[in-house]
């Protein structure tokens, strides 16, 4: 059962077997030894471990089914010949995973690196594998590393190939993710592979590199590799050798129980260290020199490249650092050329990024910035270099002048990693399906307390909230949950980027700590206030929570002592020097309790993994959308207690100064930005699959499409303009909705106009529409709505019509829509639902004399054309069972039914505003102005409406005669 897909079971284990003949006997007694297994198992364990990799292998070249799903089960089962009992005993012990898996945009490329390859060389990812295994992580985890690390390295250059070639690619996780854990995987897979020089770039601070490198050398690298030559059990031959003060040295770091060149494979030579980042090469130009079986052969010939040693180095994206590595490469020569090398950017869009202006550019000559020049001549010394960056924030990356053959534009990839099973993130915190009107939504309800005007700054409730939690964790260890979670303990508070600020609110803090009276009557009874209000009612069924504060009352004391340990409870995180980050209680993986308050600004957010962090205190404005994801530490996996993760965020802030100044909500920023990088996650989603085996998108077509689905997203270079040009989106079975409408009043009003015949059409009786329980509740819910059936060249008449301010968002939707009269498929007509608001919240107005309608408020987000969501989760869910079920008697209520050639338009009277009141002001003669209101839509086509290729996407090349460029110069 290899790597090649599965065989027929019951030969193979006959083959395997003394017995003259099969005997179904054997098979019964293995299917009631599946079914009376324990978790523990080890045939089930094996079983488990072997489906769920055939589950999740992408492309396998023994089936075309798509991964984890019951059809690649099913032909997994057809191929093992398995009976129907077994089939369905192994379904039970281990379920299909049906999570989603990474998505990939990616250039064609050649096949080298085949699962077979990888599994006869592959003696450190087997071993980074075991390692994960032993830390808890579930096949599922593992499996889907595998995979993702698998498409990384498969779209590299073969490494032993004649002809030089440096792949660029793209990474994107989530912020506090576990994107090391991925990179540690792809550099495994590649040197396993063959590549000789790892070189990762691995953050901006001497702290995040030491972590990076710690990481590698405790999971990959290993003890072996780590004390080369020295004797582990001579104390004189360590002196100098790293981590002999770690307290996870040695029982933590992966051992190979030899140096891994006398196991078969090749030894790794760290050129970097824990404490040490790259100074120059140690032994000189020597440290790499390369060994060769046979000098008349290059190096990445396969008879020199396989056994040649590794070297890996982790170096900080410091100008002065890359300068010295750069300068020292050069002295190296022609065998420059000839080493496999992978670079990896962790942060890549932190410092990488060119950022000059080319207004600025003498002649047309690229000017650099410090670390992206280094970066760049890194790239130009080793031809056969490849490129991956990682982040979670692609924006800065993916619009990167793509033109400029030298910089880092992912061109070959852009592979999109799957949301971690455990991990809190934009979901957890923001209730991204509910709309305006419907008050909060259970994630702001459970995690979010917002900091007003009206309710004061909340900073003594949000100490208190980290007592208590401590408190709670110390309670919960007792109980038998896993406390490794609950070593660290820690809250953060994020006001201002000025360090004088830092200061004087860490002194403010700690002069509120020690007036708290936390031992005293005082101070429980506002703990015992707090934890009734706030957290019992949140807290997780399935974790033990004290039913009274009286039973939780004696952890306090504890908890309090844990966080005053060293005379303060907090520490300030700032300044420029290397030293201000040296701090004890900073290095989360030399101290063993860190259980602190965090006080700081930038540097608490790239690339700092805060753990164990529980509380946040978040007020800092900022503008740039990147940078305010970043700030978004309260992400991250918080087992054993995300039911007590709190997040205290302004509300009311103020942004700039003077005449410009405003109020923002920094939670609906957040929300925002949000919602933008999970729409560019989805149509990543969207667009992967190939047609006819072929990409529908390349990376060199994400910049156009994400700009029409995103309009505030432009090119980087001003002077440029995109090669590709979308022209067409195609939508079967799922939602068209623009999101951003004209603010112009008069542009409004005429918009308004061209949608009177169906205003008049859809007047008249409201009709019940039954929403069907689903995954979202288990209840059957109903709306009001006003409906009628309008012919398809109706719609396609109104929606050809409207006007737009910032170009048509609509046309390359309309390309596709105007083909549904037979050409590309059939619409015959469009089912136009109306919806209300509740009865007591429905404010109504005629609308060009027709009518009266619910009017629906929205606001713009902030410095944005475009509205946060237009349809309510209700309606779009309705909507979509129609277009899911069509002809189905069982949905819709009392509302006109669909067939296979019928739409659906929901259709929405809204009104910009803040609040109800203004609202009711423009409805207060019962006659809604057609300026002040918005005909916002959403269309959703039938499932059938395409052709039998399937393709969703469709570009055109600006420049004919440069087909593969990104952009070309603006005329």
């Amino acid at each position: 059962m290899s790597r090649r897909g599965p065989k027929h079971f019951a030969k193979l284990a006959f083959v395997l077997t003394d017995t003259d003949e099969p005997a179904d006997a054997d098979m019964a007694h293995f299917r009631d030894r599946i079914l009376t297994a324990g978790p523990g198992d080890e045939l089930l364990t094996l079983w488990r471990r072997k489906l769920t990799a055939w589950d999740f292998e992408q492309s396998p070249a023994w089936s075309a089914t798509a991964p984890r799903t019951p059809e690649r089960r099913a032909e997994v089962y057809e191929r093992l010949a398995l009976s129907e009992d077994l089939r369905k005993a192994l379904d039970a012990a281990v379920p299909v995973h049906r999570e989603p898996g990474p998505v990939t945009i990616s250039r064609e490329f050649k096949p080298w690196y085949t699962r077979e390859q990888a599994a006869n060389r592959s003696f450190y990812w087997a071993s980074y594998e075991r390692l994960l295994r032993r830390k808890g992580w579930s096949d599922a985890a593992v499996s889907g590393l595998d995979e993702a690390a698998h498409a990384v390295v498969e779209r590299l250059a073969d490494p032993t190939r004649d002809d030089p070639y440096g792949a660029r690619g793209l990474v994107v996780g989530y912020v506090q993710s576990g994107k090391t854990a991925n990179f540690t995987g792809v550099t495994a897979k590649a040197i396993d592979a063959g590549y000789r020089l790892v070189i990762v770039l691995g953050g901006t601070l001497n702290l995040l590199r030491g972590q990076t490198q710690r990481r590698l050398d405790m999971e990959l690298i290993g003890q072996e590799n780590i004390l080369g030559a020295a004797d582990p059990n001579d104390p004189d031959a360590l002196v100098g050798i790293d981590y002999q003060d770690d307290e996870d040295w040695p029982a933590k770091f992966v051992s190979f129980g030899a140096r891994p060149s006398t196991l078969g494979a090749f030894d790794i030579e760290r050129l970097t260290s824990r404490d040490r980042d790259y100074m120059a090469l140690e032994r000189g130009i020597s440290a790499l020199e390369f060994e060769k079986p046979d000098r008349t052969r290059a190096l990445h010939d396969p008879a020199n490249l396989h056994a040649a040693r590794a070297r890996v180095m982790v170096v900080k994206k410091n100008k002065s650092v890359l300068e010295k590595l750069v300068k020292d490469l050069k002295k190296i020569g022609p065998i420059l050329g000839e080493i496999p090398a992978l670079i990896i950017d962790d942060e890549s869009d932190q410092a990488s990024v060119n950022t000059t202006d080319p207004k600025k550019w003498e002649a047309g000559k690229v000017i650099r910035t410090a670390i992206n020049g280094q970066i760049s001549a890194l790239l130009k010394l080793l031809p056969r270099a490849q490129y991956v960056g990682y982040t979670a924030t692609p924006f800065a990356n993916v619009f990167v002048d793509p033109g400029d053959e030298e910089d880092i534009f992912p061109r070959d990839f852009l592979i999109s990693l799957p949301r971690p099973t455990g991990y809190m993130g934009v979901q957890d915190f923001h209730d991204l399906d509910t709309v305006e009107g419907e008050g909060k939504g259970q994630a702001e309800e459970t995690h979010v307390r917002g900091i007003y005007d009206s309710t004061g700054d909340r900073l003594q409730e949000a100490l208190d909230s980290f007592v208590l939690t401590g408190a709670l964790k110390l309670y919960r260890a007792e109980r038998d949950v896993p406390s490794d979670p609950f070593r660290h303990h820690t809250m953060l508070v994020h006001e201002s980027v000025r360090m004088a600020e830092h200061t004087a609110l860490a002194l403010r803090i700690n002069t509120m700590w020690h007036n708290a009276a936390y031992t005293g009557p005082e101070g429980h009874a506002r703990l015992a206030s707090l934890f009734e209000r706030d957290f019992r009612p949140h807290a997780d069924s399935t974790l033990p929570t004290p039913t009274t504060y009286t039973d939780l009352k004696p952890y306090v004391a504890e908890a309090r002592r844990l966080i005053s340990k060293g005379g303060t409870p907090v520490i300030v995180v700032n300044g420029e020097s290397e030293r201000d980050y040296a701090q004890p209680d900073l290095d989360f993986d030399r101290t063993p309790n860190v259980w602190k308050i965090l006080v700081g600004g930038t540097k608490l957010s790239r690339g700092f993994t805060v753990e164990g962090l529980t509380i946040t205190y978040y007020r800092r404005t900022t503008q740039q959308a990147d940078t305010l994801m970043q700030m978004g530490r309260w992400f991250g996996f918080r087992p054993g207690y995300r039911d007590l993760v709190r997040l205290y965020i302004g509300r009311e802030e103020s942004l700039g100064r003077g005449r410009n100044a405003k109020t923002v909500d920094l939670y609906e920023a957040f929300e925002a930005i949000c919602r933008d990088e999970e729409l560019f996650r989805a149509e990543l989603a969207r667009y992967a699959p190939l047609v006819d085996g072929r990409p529908q998108v390349t990376p060199a077509q994400i910049p156009p499409l994400v700009a029409q689905h995103l309009p505030w997203v432009k090119p980087s270079a001003r002077n440029k303009m995109f090669n590709a040009e979308l022209v067409e989106v195609r939508s079967p079975g799922r939602p068209i909705e623009p999101a951003a409408y004209p603010q112009d009043a008069k542009m409004t009003a005429r918009n308004t106009e061209r949608w009177k015949p169906v205003l008049a059409a859809v007047s008249g009786t409201p009709t019940t529409c039954l929403l069907l329980p689903d995954d979202t509740s288990p209840l059957s819910r109903s709306f009001q709505a006003a409906t009628t059936v309008i012919s398809h060249a109706q719609l396609l008449s109104v929606l050809s019509s409207l006007e737009w301010e910032d170009g048509n968002v609509l046309a390359p939707h309309l390309t596709y829509l105007s083909q549904l009269d037979g050409r590309l498929a059939k619409v015959d007509d469009w089912l136009v639902i109306a919806p209300q608001r509740t009865q007591r919240n429905r404010i109504e107005a005629a609308v060009l004399g027709e009518g009266p309608f619910s009017l629906f408020r929205r606001s713009r987000q902030s410095g944005k054309l475009s509205f946060g969501r237009i349809s309510g989760l209700e309606h779009r869910l309705y909507a979509q069972q129609l277009i899911d079920r069509p002809d189905s008697p069982s949905v819709g209520g009392s509302s006109p039914g669909l067939t296979a050639t019928r739409g659906v338009v929901l259709l929405y009277p809204v009104v910009e505003a803040a609040q109800d009141d203004e609202v009711k002001a423009v409805a207060a003669t019962g006659t809604a102005a057609a300026d002040r209101v918005i005909m916002a839509f959403t269309v959703i086509p039938p499932k059938a409406a395409i052709d039998t290729k399937q393709q969703l996407v469709r570009f055109r090349t600006r420049d004919s005669t440069r087909p593969d460029a990104v952009i070309v110069n603006a005329l």
